[in-house]
């Protein structure tokens, strides 16, 4: 028998909630290991679901936003992402964050699935999509505690930031992963793909 048909479910003892903060919500759940009994305080952050969005434009350039981030205390290069608000679904939060943060819009999108942050405390989704031919559309909308500067890329250009380290964030990276391959030598290869990779599969090539 394979290990992982020997594991049974953590059984959940209580839960009790912890201090709300502006981006999420910490939750303490008491679990009992089903290996041994052992029970652990677990910790989860209740945080709201993600999207992130590669955006390409009519002249096949990314739209990148960099910003500072106070985590890593240094700006970053990134896709243009953001929260999903408790009245919206998430195409609806990927294009108005698109929007907002860099004033292009319009396009064809695709949806290419959702993956887990962090599923180690968190219980979030990011929801992952795909802008072509996106156009600039208006001026930008940007919060209080925001300050966004928007440039545009090759593939190439940002495959060489990559490479060199200045593009590390590594949920715009998995989400470029998606649409074009960022590390392969192969010419055949250093564009966009021609069907994007979907979790569901190959989205329809283009037309």
């Amino acid at each position: 028998m394979a290990d992982h048909e020997r594991q049974k479910p953590w059984k959940l003892l209580r839960s009790e909630a912890g201090a709300e903060l502006p981006i999420f919500t910490v939750r303490y759940d008491w679990m009992e290991n089903p290996r041994n009994g052992a029970c652990l305080k677990a910790v989860v952050l209740e945080v709201p679901d993600w999207v992130t969005i590669a955006a390409v434009t009519e002249d096949q350039r990314l739209v990148l936003v960099r910003q500072y981030r106070f985590g890593a205390a240094e700006f970053t290069t990134e896709l243009p992402a953001g929260l999903v608000n408790p009245d919206e679904d998430h195409e609806q939060a990927a294009r108005r964050e698109l929007r907002e943060e860099t004033g292009y819009a319009d396009g064809d999108w695709v949806y290419l699935g959702w993956v887990q942050p962090n599923p180690a405390y968190q219980n979030n989704r990011l929801h992952q999509w795909l802008a072509r031919n996106v156009r600039l559309c208006e001026p930008r909308q940007l919060d209080d505690g925001e300050d966004i500067a928007v440039s545009l890329a090759t593939l190439e250009e940002a495959r060489g930031d990559i490479a060199e380290g200045r593009m590390r964030n590594s949920l715009a990276l998995l989400t470029l992963s998606r649409v074009s391959n960022l590390w392969s030598a192969d010419p055949q290869q250093s564009g966009l793909l021609d069907a994007c990779l979907t979790l569901d599969g190959p989205s329809p090539e283009r037309s």
